[in-house]
């Protein structure tokens, strides 16, 4: 988000950690992203709740009338701030719902101590998309019914991960937001990283690091970057020897492949 939003997304979340404290944060969870997902398929109400020129208490009101009785206090207060806020395109109201129904989620998971958990199985279950494409079809098709996809994903991950895994994974399945199931789930796992004000970094190696590796490799990051750092480790041999770092949009690549293209780049210049 940028500009008026990125402003706005800090008021929102100042009420949602207002109320958070004291709810249900699995409910909470499912409920933004429930509206969330109201306001991606009712364009109309979506447009008047993020119209500019419409009185910020007006707004509330509606979406107090929408949904109260229907889902919790927190969850109205939250919605209450975010249509009250302005935002840059109408789009970012569910944008701000949803993320906010992540972190909701990464708290309870937090609070159960799962969040590591966590992390590791969105990673994971993005890694076993990318190697089946039936799986991928299945879970991306709009043509399938979304309550398939549900049972789908509870019969594949139902009791073999934690419940907040599950319930970050169907959201994005269920609910893909124009994002391909690989993109949604790397987002999910950056917003959950951040629970702990911590980096996300996926390597990607010829051979499966050591524990030892991983740790010295772990420390080296986190002196650099001045933050704890995730590693989510990808064997790859097409890599041919050493590794590659991403961190966000920055590649630190020591692989012979990383070489040989710089070798080119440099021949080519």
């Amino acid at each position: 988000m940028r500009g008026l939003s990125r402003s706005s997304l800090r008021e929102v979340e100042e009420r949602f950690n207002a109320v958070a404290g004291s709810a249900d944060l699995g409910t909470l969870s499912d409920e933004l992203f429930a509206i969330a997902d109201l306001l991606d398929r009712e364009h109309g109400l979506r447009r008047a709740l993020s119209d500019p020129a419409r009185l910020a208490e007006l707004k509330a009101r509606t979406v107090r009338a929408l949904l109260e009785g229907k889902v919790s206090e927190a969850t109205i207060a939250t919605a209450e701030a975010a249509v009250s806020a302005r935002w840059s395109r109408a789009g970012d109201l569910p944008d701000v719902l949803e993320r906010l129904g992540v972190v909701a989620a990464a708290a309870e998971a937090e609070s159960q101590g799962t969040l590591d958990e966590v992390e590791d199985e969105l990673f994971r279950f993005s890694r076993v998309i990318a190697a089946n494409a039936d799986l991928r079809r299945a879970l991306s098709d709009p043509a399938v019914p979304e309550e398939a996809k549900r049972q789908l994903l509870r019969d594949l991950l139902g009791g073999k991960v934690a419940p907040t895994s599950l319930r970050l994974i169907t959201q994005v399945a269920v609910h893909s937001r124009g994002r391909s199931l690989e993109t949604g789930l790397e987002e999910f796992g950056q917003l959950v990283a951040q629970q702990r004000q911590r980096f996300v970094a996926v390597v990607r190696s010829a051979v499966e690091l050591t524990e030892q590796q991983k740790q010295r490799l772990a420390t080296w990051l986190r002196t650099s970057y001045g933050r704890d750092v995730h590693l989510n480790v990808e064997v790859d041999p097409r890599v041919l020897g050493g590794f590659s770092v991403r961190i966000g949009d920055e590649i630190i690549d020591t692989t012979i492949v990383g070489r040989i293209e710089e070798v080119r780049r440099r021949l080519a210049g």
